[in-house]
């Protein structure tokens, strides 16, 4: 696969059905959002906070840069609608504003987000901060990110609700879904994408066809495009051989 590192498995048997440098050591970008509403979503379980809170975005949640839902300092936003920003939008105010609200500032809330790596045994896997924006010493691996989805799905299945939605809208400005597979390719139901230019272009999707459900990490595209057909190639012969790993590897070297 032209990517820097991929995995690929099959959830409904547990079985890895294709790995590519799936320990190779990478930024995350923005598939960092996936540890942040996990933090988020596990303090909603606890009723530290309820998804119909309104948060305040502060001024330096509403300034952060890159990809964001167009957030306004003092504006009062409904945890919920920040969730879905952060999963459609990817973004960085969102996840900013949520870092804060939970972890009382960003920089703990980055302590609770690697407390979390830890326990979840994520072992090549650092975060910096609750976006996914540059930061030195950032880093995770294809195998973490496929861990941490796992059981980001199994504590909060509800949370796919944010990861299917393909448009939003916030304050009369409509935000596309960055996974552009969804509605595109069948089965696909979500989860993240990521891009810095230290990472490349990132992607973690889950499909689903018949009782078969696949969980797809690629990390390092170095085009949206090429990131998204080496996605369509593994959710085909991922679907096709799901029981089969060494199908799988064989009809991705020929290039079928």
């Amino acid at each position: 696969m032209p990517v820097r590192a991929a995995i690929m498995v099959n959830l409904t048997t547990g079985r890895v059905l294709y790995e590519q440098q799936a320990d190779t050591v990478i930024p995350p970008a923005s598939l960092a959002k996936i540890m942040t509403m996990f933090v988020t979503l596990d303090s909603v379980r606890k009723g530290r906070l309820t998804l119909h809170e309104k948060i305040r975005i502060s001024p330096q949640a509403a300034s952060t840069g890159g990809s964001a839902m167009h957030l306004r300092a003092g504006e009062r936003t409904p945890l919920v609608r920040l969730l879905t920003g952060m999963a459609v939008a990817s973004g960085n105010d969102a996840a900013t504003a949520v870092a804060q609200r939970v972890g009382g500032n960003s920089r703990h809330f980055v302590r609770l987000m690697n407390r979390k790596a830890r326990a979840l045994g994520l072992r090549r896997t650092l975060f910096k901060n609750p976006t996914g924006l540059p930061a030195a010493g950032q880093k995770t691996t294809a195998r973490d990110m496929m861990l941490l989805t796992r059981a980001y799905l199994r504590a909060h299945p509800a949370a796919m609700r944010f990861h299917s939605t393909r448009f939003f809208m916030h304050r009369g400005r409509t935000l596309r879904n960055t996974n552009t597979l969804l509605g595109r390719v069948e089965g696909v139901d979500g989860l993240k994408t990521g891009w810095t230019v230290a990472s490349g272009y990132n992607l973690v999707i889950t499909a689903q066809r018949g009782k078969t459900r696949l969980l797809i990490v690629i990390l390092g595209g170095k085009t949206k495009t090429e990131r998204d057909r080496s996605a369509r190639r593994l959710v085909e012969a991922g679907f096709r051989h799901a029981g089969a790993p060494g199908k799988v590897r064989s009809v991705l070297a020929r290039g079928r």
